[in-house]
């Protein structure tokens, strides 16, 4: 397989990117080595649908794309399978239920896809909870939230699932966060979210949930909140505001940062900045921004850090099948 000549947007400069047997290559798009913008961005094998509002995770090596506004639908059952080491993609079993906004996150061999809305824009928000198997390629159903959410966060810390904040039925956003324990099947509550958003990015780092960003109403209503969850004492604490606020980017922890990428909506355009937290110093950092901006889009980390799909204009438009690959020294 070859991959076409790519004309880099930055220098006009034409080049052509063998691949080697075996090896999957990407083609540059931007580069930095300044202190203060830093990172790489390439492209990888495009998704097989153009999607947003996407649910990303990663389990065993591989990189999952879950519902989401696809083939002229606002909510989708796709379950789209990369694989990073082969750069390819592969159907997999279909999510029982079409969603959008709905949260994901790998764990112990399953995917779990929680809530998430029936249609857009934020409308029929569910409470349901699916375990997706991956030695055997299928879905069951488990107990639901204790009330729909859409635009929820997710993630997995001590061997439990947290779901944090969202919006309902009635489209107001909430500071639920409940906490599932899958030795037991069972939903708890936990410390609510400090202050109730939905489209956030959440990311766990060194055994804390970090939630940054996100909305408080519209998609005009950003905030550069970041609030911290300690499971151990089940409190929250604030950490250093996310430099550009907004909404509906995409997060993920890659090589001891926590990276914010897209978002939306500047003066009718979508977010290309990238910024990274550092926990250890609890400072931000000014990474390469996006090729372009977009929102409603994914990412996942392995060698690379990996941001699949999202919508280019704000609002959904201009659905993307691009899976672009974010590396830094």
């Amino acid at each position: 397989m070859r991959l076409p000549a790519a004309q880099s947007p930055l220098h006009g400069i034409v080049a052509s990117y063998p691949v080697l047997a075996g090896l999957a290559v990407g083609i540059p798009l931007t580069q930095s080595q300044s202190p203060k913008l830093q990172g790489n961005w390439s492209r990888r094998a495009s998704l097989p649908t153009k999607r947003a509002e996407v649910a990303v995770a990663e389990l065993g090596g591989k990189i999952y794309v879950l519902g989401g506004t696809a083939l002229g639908k606002s909510a989708s059952q796709l379950n789209q399978e990369y694989d990073p080491a082969a750069d390819r993609w592969r159907e997999r079993a279909p999510i029982p239920r079409a969603v959008t906004h709905a949260g994901a996150v790998g764990f112990n061999e399953k995917l779990y896809v929680i809530g998430g809305f029936t249609r857009d824009v934020h409308v029929g928000a569910l409470n349901l909870v699916f375990e997706y198997d991956l030695a055997t390629d299928s879905w069951r159903s488990l107990p639901p939230l204790s009330r729909p959410r859409g635009s929820v966060g997710v993630a997995v810390v001590g061997g439990k699932i947290h779901a944090i904040g969202g919006r309902g039925l009635d489209k107001v956003t909430v500071a639920t966060h409940e906490v599932y324990d899958p030795s037991i099947g069972q939903w708890n509550e936990a410390a609510p979210l400090p202050t109730a958003r939905d489209h956030m990015g959440v990311i766990v780092a060194d055994g804390k949930i970090h939630v940054i960003g996100g909305r408080t109403a519209d998609s005009g209503d950003n905030t550069n909140l970041h609030e911290v969850y300690d499971p151990a004492a089940n409190s929250w604490q604030s950490a250093a505001p996310l430099p550009t606020a907004r909404s509906s980017g995409a997060a993920v922890y890659y090589k001891g940062l926590i990276l914010y990428a897209g978002g939306e909506c500047k003066r009718g355009e979508t977010f290309s900045e990238t910024e990274a937290y550092d926990p250890k110093t609890n400072r931000w950092l000014t990474l390469a921004p996006l090729p372009s901006g977009r929102h409603g889009f994914g990412a996942a980390a392995r060698q690379y850090a990996y941001f699949v799909g999202g919508a280019l204009g704000c609002g959904g438009g201009s659905l993307s099948d691009e899976l672009l690959a974010f590396s830094k020294p």
